[in-house]
């Protein structure tokens, strides 16, 4: 069996969620706290054992190229000024991991852009890691837990948790046999259902490990919800084929693809920095004394 070493993050999505703001600055760099949303995605890869990372980009995203690019000019400031703090951040950006770049010409759903990566796969498995959803876990990352799963088992492995019943629409929502604890055999696959039509509340969040299988099921993957190549219709061809897996992950997850969620995001991520802890959570207090 391959191991897992390559990641891919798809991040060609207008941001449209996020207007005005998003109309000029790419919705995965805006920051929690003082770091992009994407770079927090790239370090749990990192911290989970992933050596190369594929990012799908589109029109109007080279302030991400940028990001994980080398900066001359900015490091020989922060060298001659001697802020070596600043320095060493600047630089652990740019050299964390390989990270390789494509443009995702037309918007077609999120199943077309995973599509883009299969020559990068070369034949291997992939993780599959969205933006829009942050997990933290100080033990272990979720995309470790993952592919700790999938040695495990040896199919493809869908990252779940429990949504609100209300929410089921939002998310691709798994049917499936309960084989352990946290693991269920998928038995069907359905995009965002309407609250009367899901089978469960176990909604598909952000990560997955794919086995190659899955380039061939994209090309046979008609357009479904929003007219959109979904990737969970693709997983379901998958599924007819081979054994898929749904893993229901622990940590704490952030859906700051919507302002509430990130607004909670940059509120909990700001009250575990040792520097701004006390400080924040003493204004949080005064705050709500005011309110």
């Amino acid at each position: 069996m391959r191991k897992v070493t390559k990641a891919v993050i798809p991040a060609a999505g207008f941001g449209t969620r996020f207007l005005p703001a998003t109309k000029a600055v790419p919705k995965e760099m805006i920051p929690i706290v003082d770091t992009p949303t994407i770079q927090y995605i790239v370090e749990e890869a990192v911290n989970s054992g992933i050596k190369d990372i594929l990012i799908i980009t589109g029109r109007g995203k080279d302030a991400i190229m940028n990001h994980f690019d080398n900066s001359f000019e900015l490091e020989t400031v922060l060298e001659r000024e001697n802020k070596t703090e600043l320095l060493k951040a600047v630089r652990e950006v740019s050299q964390m991991v390989d990270v390789h770049f494509i443009r995702q010409k037309e918007q077609k759903g999120l199943g077309h852009a995973v599509s883009y990566a299969k020559q990068f796969a070369a034949g291997e498995p992939i993780a599959v890691m969205l933006g829009d959803d942050v997990v933290v876990n100080d033990k272990k990352p979720c995309l470790k837990q993952m592919i700790d799963k999938y040695e495990e088992l040896g199919g493809s492995i869908l990252g779940v948790q429990t949504v609100d019943h209300s929410q089921v629409s939002k998310y691709g929502i798994v049917d499936g046999e309960k084989i352990s604890d946290r693991t269920y055999k998928v038995n069907s696959l359905v995009e965002k259902p309407r609250p009367e039509d899901a089978p469960t509340d176990v909604a598909i969040l952000g990560r997955y490990i794919i086995t190659p299988g899955i380039f061939e099921c994209l090309e046979r993957t008609p357009k479904g919800a929003g007219g959109e190549i979904q990737l969970t219709d693709a997983l379901f061809l998958l599924a007819e084929h081979e054994p898929v897996y749904a893993y229901d992950f622990e940590g704490k997850r952030y859906d700051v693809g919507n302002k509430m969620g990130f607004l909670q995001a940059t509120v909990e991520f700001a009250l575990r920095r040792e520097d701004l802890r006390d400080e924040f959570s003493e204004y949080l207090k005064n705050l709500n004394a005011q309110l």
